[in-house]
């Protein structure tokens, strides 16, 4: 069940958000979120009409180019919607609320070391002859001992408010940015690192870091396609906003995934000339995505049973376009899509991987608006991106500098 959430923290955002934008149509869209909303007091407009609002204004700044903006009015229709807390959004657009958390952090930073350095005290008196080897040990022991803490709610157990429970909440979403980040062995390279931070190139540093997460993203969708057992969600989930995977031809994923009552799309891409792009996705595990008839290779059924979908919707988008375009700014005459499904791991039958390939190839060379591709495709496509970023970034040890 949905839990819908709004209030006078999310209106002054939105308000402020405004002010952001110099576009008219942009401007429009953030005026309809206000009046749903309405003045002070109230329940501020809760419910799925603010979250589509929001949506909107998210959609019209990507087809307006403005991404940041776009972002802004994503991260509040979450919060709007029940995916995102208050105090993640605060962090993100209330300076004040951000300087506290981060001073929130220091005491907490603070703490953990005061009682680091106590447990040493101890380790020290009782075992004067301790190593560094005995303290790493004493520290991995505390460190695998926190798997066992809980939050009980009986006798003797920590009770926490709403509030303290989403702060936890943070730690952790900040833990899963953080684990990955080269650490310093010793205070000389802490040193160094810090001196090669202070000079290096704020774009560069942008590029990498957009680079390190695109290679994280891959990771994840590759470790959900190897599992027999993923469901069309969790794939769905790995490839959200990441519409880079499908190739340079697209500029952002659209907010909105429903154009007309029949239709909602798995991931609705924008082109750079305005036109809609539809990814359909399918699970990976489909032991029938080729089959060998009368000594020939043909698409299963499965395979079929996607492409009439897709064609589906490509013909609601066709025949929807005055409506759609009017409503929501994207282009969806002559929309084009493609359709994800399988992977030659799991064709049974003894077809081999570039037999699949070659299969999808030819049924591919008869279509003019429709493409089939696995995920083995897909996967290694994105691979070859990376790899061809990854170069840019690292010269040529052998090239010489520029004059």
């Amino acid at each position: 069940m949905t839990t819908f959430r709004s209030g006078f923290t999310l209106w002054q955002m939105v308000r402020t958000a405004r002010e952001l934008t110099a576009d008219e149509r942009v401007r429009e869209r953030v005026d309809t979120v206000l009046h749903i909303m309405g003045g002070l007091g109230g329940t501020y407009g809760k419910g799925r009409s603010l979250v589509d609002a929001l949506e909107d204004v998210a959609q019209e700044a990507i087809l307006h180019g403005d991404f940041a903006l776009a972002q802004r009015f994503q991260r509040f229709a979450a919060y709007a919607g029940g995916d995102l807390f208050l105090e993640i959004l605060e962090n993100y657009y209330d300076d004040e609320a951000r300087q506290r958390s981060e001073e929130h952090m220091r005491r907490m930073t603070a703490i953990g070391a005061d009682r680091a350095i106590a447990a040493l005290d101890v380790l020290c008196r009782d075992r004067p002859d301790a190593t560094a080897a005995d303290a790493r040990d004493l520290f991995r022991g505390i460190a695998r001992s926190a798997d066992y803490l809980s939050l009980g709610d009986g006798e003797g157990g920590i009770r926490l408010s709403t509030r303290e429970m989403r702060r936890l909440q943070q730690y952790g979403h900040m833990e899963i940015v953080l684990r990955n980040l080269p650490r310093p062995a010793s205070a000389e390279a802490a040193r160094m690192m810090n001196d090669v931070l202070a000079d290096v190139d704020a774009g560069m540093l942008a590029q990498l870091l957009e680079l390190r997460a695109r290679q994280a993203g891959l990771a994840a969708l590759r470790t959900v396609v190897e599992d027999p057992d993923s469901p069309e969600s969790a794939l769905h989930a790995c490839l959200k906003n990441q519409e880079w995977i499908f190739g340079g031809a697209y500029v952002a994923e659209l907010a909105r995934r429903q154009y007309t009552p029949e239709t909602i799309l798995d991931i609705p891409l924008l082109r750079g000339d305005g036109s809609l792009h539809v990814v359909e996705l399918k699970r990976a595990n489909i032991k029938d995505l080729v089959i060998r008839r009368s000594g020939h290779l043909m698409l299963g059924a499965a395979a079929h049973r996607a492409v009439a979908q897709a064609q589906n919707y490509l013909r609601a988008m066709d025949e929807n376009r005055p409506s759609i375009l009017a409503e929501h700014g994207v282009d969806t005459r002559r929309a084009s899509a493609t359709v994800v499904i399988g992977h030659p791991q799991y064709v049974t039958g003894g077809v081999t991987s570039r037999e699949i390939a070659e299969t999808l190839r030819t049924y591919n060379a008869h279509q003019t608006r429709l493409e089939v591709i696995t995920y083995e495709t897909l996967l290694n496509s994105a691979s070859r991106m990376l790899a061809l970023s990854s170069a840019r970034q690292d010269p040529d040890p052998d090239e010489e500098p520029a004059a």
